[in-house]
């Protein structure tokens, strides 16, 4: 009797938590590894940073959101993840610098594709602008997604929470419950 009870037990547990695997993870930040970040050699400015125009690539790691708190780098010098316990994915973005580029403090500085794979096999693909801003948040489409976040909506808000100290972004995601959501507190704000 026992044992059906336990069994029972675990079997709603096993249950409950596929009904919870399903579900797409709706924040989550995002560590960038230096060692991943390459640039053109033209056009820079003076200090060597990208200027407008220059194309780039790199990648990163998939965290939990609340991870990459004031102080703490995702990302190891040698580029391994720092929390790999943590790791819910690969973050893969490229794009160019426009406006003041890497010198840029606000505004618009990159335009950008950014792939989250995530370890479950889910993909999501967001296009457009990114902010210098530190804190700002920015409302990006969603371009394409699989799995479990083929219906997630049509849109995104990235904030960039700014660099660690290796100079790699750290950024938080959130997608919405619904695609007005975002939009209602951007322009609250």
């Amino acid at each position: 009797m026992i044992i059906r009870i336990f069994l029972a037990s675990l079997s709603t547990l096993f249950i409950a938590w596929a009904a919870l695997a399903a579900e797409p993870i709706t924040r989550f930040e995002v560590a960038e590894d230096h060692t991943r970040f390459v640039f053109a050699e033209t056009p820079v400015h003076d200090s060597g940073m990208p200027a407008h125009g220059n194309p780039f690539v790199t990648q990163g790691y998939i965290y939990p959101a609340g991870t990459l708190t004031a102080g703490t780098d995702g990302v190891l010098a040698d580029g391994r993840p720092a929390f790999p316990e943590l790791v819910l994915g690969t973050w893969t973005c490229d794009g160019w610098f426009v406006g003041d580029g890497g010198e840029a403090t606000s505004g618009v500085w990159l335009v950008s594709r950014q792939i989250m794979q995530f370890t479950s096999g889910d993909v999501v693909i967001t296009q457009g602008t990114e902010l210098a801003d530190v804190g700002v948040g920015n409302i990006r489409p969603i371009t394409g997604a699989t799995g479990a976040f083929a219906n997630a909506g049509d849109v995104m808000e990235q904030t960039l929470l700014g660099f660690n100290s290796h100079m790699g972004v750290q950024a938080r995601f959130e997608i919405p419950e619904d695609d007005y959501a975002v939009q209602r507190r951007f322009f609250e704000d």
